[in-house]
């Protein structure tokens, strides 16, 4: 599974490079992960309140789980439409108890020109506070997402 991360985040980057797009103001779509964490495989929604700040919600249902991020992107000068992104936030995991913890972000967003589709490869470890303190390094993810002006 990781390697195929690799090979979408390669990708990706390539896509990029041969590329130019316009910004979106909000996404919606699905987060795919490498790993299972507390807030996996889920349902993404970005919103961005201004050009560089960006909001954005994870609800993911194995196990039942909502997060919320805070992202700053900024733009890679040589490849219009790729930006970096760096943020974090906080989650809540519902299996037997409920789980509280703290969650960071670290990734390559993309949006490509004249189609309505944004791709995000990423690296977001998660912290839990609750029962249990664990540290989950070792959560890559891609997501794709349906862009709305």
């Amino acid at each position: 599974m990781r390697t195929r991360i690799l090979v979408l985040l390669i990708f990706a980057i390539a896509i990029a490079a041969t590329a130019h797009a316009p910004n979106y103001k909000t996404a919606i779509g699905l987060r795919l992960s490498s790993n299972p964490a507390t807030v996996n495989h889920s349902i993404s929604v970005k919103y961005f309140i201004n050009r560089i700040v960006a909001l954005e919600g994870l609800v993911s249902f194995d196990p039942v789980a909502v997060g919320g991020l805070v992202e700053v992107h900024q733009p890679v000068s040589s490849a219009p439409g790729l930006r970096w992104l760096v943020g974090g936030g906080a989650y809540l995991g519902f299996t037997n108890d409920v789980n509280a913890g703290a969650q960071g972000i670290l990734g390559l967003d993309y949006k490509f020109i004249n189609f309505p589709i944004n791709i995000t490869a990423d690296w977001k470890p998660e912290l839990r506070f609750t029962h249990e303190f664990a540290f989950e390094p070792a959560v890559v993810g891609l997501s794709a997402r349906f862009t709305l002006k």
